[in-house]
């Protein structure tokens, strides 16, 4: 399949995750994003709302993380950060999930804290996205969390 570049640049999201980002790299990556009209930026929970002041009127998305950068929050912890996003105008909710938990056993928490990001997000029709960071788990760890996520919104 061959995309246009057009198409190709609503593929990205433009991440800017550093702990040490200022306000003008948050206005940069907006700038960025506007110009090459890229799907959305992704920026650290305390910067949505200067992130959506930036892209008023712009087709770009506002998205934040939950639970970063190791899902080790709670599932109640989880739901508020992602509730508090919402509320300053986030369009996109990309949440680690708990990788003890999953490589524990403990698959109704990872459930839980899924489903309720997903209703904490869902009252303003939010994207949710999972992160599965993959280089801690084995191909059945994998295959389980991807089981898990497709249950979580039930």
């Amino acid at each position: 399949m061959n995309l246009t570049s057009e198409q190709f640049a609503k593929t990205i999201d433009h991440t800017l995750l550093r702990p040490e980002a200022v306000e003008k790299d948050i206005a940069k990556i907006c700038e960025e994003a506007r110009k090459y009209n890229f799907m959305s930026v992704i920026v650290n929970p305390c910067y949505v709302e200067l992130a959506k002041s930036f892209l008023t009127s712009s087709a770009v998305k506002v998205g934040t993380v939950v639970g970063f950068p190791f899902g080790a929050a709670t599932p109640e912890t989880k739901a508020f950060e992602a509730h508090d996003a919402v509320l300053r105008g986030a369009d996109e909710i990309d949440m680690v999930i708990n990788i003890g938990a999953l490589k524990s056993g403990n698959f109704e928490l990872v459930q839980n804290e899924i489903k309720g990001v997903i209703d904490a997000s869902l009252k303003k029709r939010v994207i949710v996205k999972v992160i599965l960071e993959t280089c801690y788990l084995d191909e059945e760890q994998k295959r389980l969390a991807c089981r898990i996520i497709n249950l979580a919104p039930d």
